[in-house]
């Protein structure tokens, strides 16, 4: 069994990200609500506990409280469990032991400078005056008894403390976000400093276990697989192959908002490249009506959402025919990220938006559901689809939304708004791609805006479509960054899309960084 370090979610966005700052530096961790009994953990024999940040006031009425069994608990060989505390895990750490939280005079949200006070422990090789990033509006004003100050910022003067007599720390910024220049060195130091890990988890391992794990739980039962073409979905085929064989069938579904040639790519890389048992559906038109004249992007989810499932039981059925059996796991390609903007998964993080990938499937289609990458952010999978052998040009791409180019028409969706977005967004990648920038970022796309604007062309006066690019730079897509591409590379793409899409007369750049954008626009 695998060391490991549990981290209590007390409703973070970010708190996927610390399970995966855990991960790199080679210790195994998992995720729990903060509701867990601590009975529950102990008996998982872990090396640390890591309490998350959240969205409350340790004095909200409704807010998750630290219950004080979890700072006595110990490990199986007797020595005080190791407890990092992390902006409201360190307010209700505090709050629990007799401190005082309150209001902070100016919150603060953004970089911040840290100087350090105590460099041994946990901050050991982070350099004072280094960059953290702040989330809070509380903050601690009193210590309790026993704990001391080892690092602070202008704005505030306890940014880290430690306890006297036990291996208890917090901080009250977020080491787990890229932002935080030495975040990983601060988690990588409660790992191996205080909780004494050794590190034994990677992808090769991963690849190992979950293999084995697949194989015992499929058994001898068929798996099919909602297939996308993305890295997720195609990872996740190759993985499943490799451990049921034949006895797995991808539907891939046109559902009339893929991208320009993708309905072919798809076919041929899967059938001709990985050989793996393909069905495809061609439901465009079924999808377009439904869609057409629907703007809300949550409805357009929706509707996506539904008739997929729909679309997906008739190809079942046909399956079902083919192959004498009813196939009993049904396997996604799902990510954390989809799931924690999505639903309260273990824990209560707030919904931002819905994906038609998560939360379940309809009883009555009778499946058990296989999400071997749903604790996996997505350069996780693409390192672990390279150790498969997945194909460079599939391991490289971009992260492409279940909803496809319907969430990039903002406003209603038509066959001519589609057309108009698959050729500007085909412009942009195909630019990005040859002048050596398509890998410097994380996502990049076209999205058709639902306003038109006045231009001149061969001195006459049009009235068309507005065209925006977003290209942003990320780790993990739960913070990003806009990339700062060249000037002369955007006016060259703008020049382009104006010129060779009839119907788009104006290109603008989105320069909104995550948070407090979002990636998408939908």
């Amino acid at each position: 069994m695998h060391e490991r370090i549990v981290i209590l979610d007390f409703g973070s966005q970010y708190t996927q990200l610390i399970a995966r700052r855990i991960r790199e530096a080679g210790v195994y961790s998992e995720i729990y609500p903060c509701t867990v009994e601590p009975a529950e953990v102990v008996a998982l024999s872990p090396k640390g506990l890591i309490l998350s940040g959240g969205p409350s006031s340790v004095y909200d009425p409704d807010a998750p409280q630290l219950s004080p069994s979890w700072l006595s608990l110990r490990r199986d060989d007797g020595s005080p469990m190791p407890i990092l505390g992390i902006c409201y895990g360190l307010q209700a750490m505090a709050h629990t032991l007799g401190g005082e939280v309150a209001r902070a005079d100016r919150r603060e949200f953004g970089r911040a400078h840290l100087v350090v006070d105590d460099d041994a422990d946990l901050l050991a090789g982070v350099p004072s005056g280094s960059t953290v990033w702040m989330s809070h509006g509380d903050h601690l004003t009193r210590l309790p008894e026993g704990y001391r100050v080892i690092a602070h910022t202008d704005n505030a003067p306890i940014a880290a403390v430690k306890a006297l007599h036990r291996p208890h720390f917090g901080v009250q910024f977020h080491p787990e976000v890229v932002h935080t220049e030495h975040g990983r060195t601060i988690l990588q130091n409660f790992a191996y400093r205080v909780c004494g890990c050794a590190g034994d988890w990677s992808a090769a391992s991963f690849i190992e276990e979950k293999t084995r794990e697949i194989r015992a739980q499929a058994g001898d039962e068929h798996v099919i697989l909602g297939l996308s073409g993305g890295v997720d979905s195609s990872v996740a085929a190759v993985l499943l192959h490799r451990a049921v064989g034949d006895r797995l069938t991808c539907i891939f579904v046109n559902n009339g908002v893929l991208r320009k040639g993708e309905w072919e790519q798809v076919q041929d890389t899967f059938r001709d490249h990985f050989r793996i048992r393909l069905k495809a559906v061609d439901a465009a038109g079924l999808f377009l009506d439904r869609l057409a004249g629907v703007a809300d992007p949550e409805r357009k989810r929706k509707i996506i959402g539904n008739t997929f499932i729909e679309v997906f039981e008739r190809a079942t059925e046909e399956i079902v025919a083919e192959l004498g059996r009813k196939p009993k796991y049904l396997a996604q390609g799902t990510l954390y990220p989809d799931v924690i903007e999505s639903v309260s998964f273990k824990g209560p993080s707030a919904t931002i938006k819905t994906h038609h990938n998560v939360g379940g499937l309809p009883e009555k289609m009778d499946f058990e559901i296989l999400e071997p990458f749903r604790e996996l952010f997505k350069d996780e999978v693409r390192e672990i689809g390279r150790l498969l052998g997945v194909p460079e040009t599939i391991i490289g791409r971009h992260p492409f939304p279940g909803p496809g180019l319907a969430i990039r028409v903002l406003g209603p969706v038509t066959r001519e708004a589609l057309a108009l977005l698959r050729e500007a967004d085909a412009i942009f990648i195909d630019e990005l791609k040859s002048h050596g920038l398509y890998d410097d970022v994380w996502q990049a796309f076209a999205v058709l805006l639902p306003v038109q604007s006045v231009g001149v062309m061969g001195d006459a006066r049009t009235y068309e479509n507005v065209c925006a690019l977003r290209a942003v730079t990320s780790v993990d897509g739960m913070t990003a960054d806009w990339a700062p591409l060249p000037y002369d590379f955007l006016a060259h793409v703008s020049n382009r899309i104006v010129n060779e899409v009839r119907g788009i007369n104006r290109v603008v750049y989105d320069i909104s960084s995550k948070p407090p954008a979002t990636i998408e626009w939908e």
